[in-house]
Parts: structure tokens; sequence; C-alpha cells
């Protein structure tokens, strides 16, 4: 019997990997190909970002990728001045929540966009970030 290749893709992403495998890896080929998904539930229709591989509502692995496209209104915002272990070279940077309707996504704020120029309210898109380590993650940017 030949030796099981461990899926480790979810290493990739972002600043600090806390995890190199997740039932969600797929995430990474989406974000290799320039786009932000999430996941959905066949079933039940229930959208999830961060992605899931199981519906809490059905308790059913019937799920499928959906790209998160489109704008989405930025509901909260937190300026961080302070960081988690492992995040403390990118201090300061913003925290944010956008709502596209039928789900949320949580995420950072593009480190280009001036503090006055981020407003409640405001329409903002997810798109691919490469960190100059060659790590992939995903910054809100003004619509």
């Amino acid at each position: 019997m030949g030796k099981k290749q461990v899926d480790d893709r979810f290493k990739k992403f972002g600043t600090v990997s806390f995890t190199s495998i997740a039932k969600t890896n797929d995430f990474m080929d989406y974000l290799e190909k320039g786009k932000v998904a999430g996941t959905r539930c066949k079933d039940c229709g229930l959208s999830f970002f961060p992605p899931r591989a199981d519906c809490y509502q059905c308790l059913t692995s019937n799920m499928e990728w959906f790209e998160i496209s489109g704008t989405g209104k930025l509901l909260t915002y937190s300026k961080l001045e302070y960081a988690p272990i492992g995040f403390g070279d990118d201090l300061p940077y913003a925290i944010a929540l956008l709502d596209f309707g039928d789900y949320k996504v949580f995420g950072r704020i593009a480190g280009n966009l001036a503090d006055e120029d981020i407003k409640v309210g405001m329409e903002m898109k997810a798109e691919v970030n490469t960190l100059p380590d060659g790590q992939l993650n995903y910054v809100f940017q003004k619509a």
C-alpha cells in the first residue's frame, strides 16, 4: 500500500498559516486563479464565508463553490494598533465586515486606502492579494 499524500494547499494562505490542512483546501485553488470563493449548501442554499465543508443547518456535506463577486456594503470596520502573535509587522491595519446580501465576508481592508476614504456603508469588493513572500490572501478594495 502506498503512502497517502497530504493535501496541504492551505499552508499558502495568509501572513501566518495556523493550519495547512483543511477540508476546504480548494479555497487556495480559487485564490491562485484570482478569485475569492465561498461555499453554498446544495440542499438548503445557505452560503458560507469563510468556506465550510459541512452545512450546520442541514447537517450535510453537499456543498458547492461560488465566487465572491460584485460589491458588498461595508457594515463595520476597526483599525488595529495591536495584533495577535505573527501579525505585528502588519500594523496598523483595518479589519472589516462586508454584506453581500445572502452572506457576509470578514476580512482586511487594503492597506492603500486612506483612513478618510473608509466610510461605513460604502461599496467594496473582495480581491486576491499576493503578499511579499508569495503567500496569498484577500483584501477589500473600494469599488
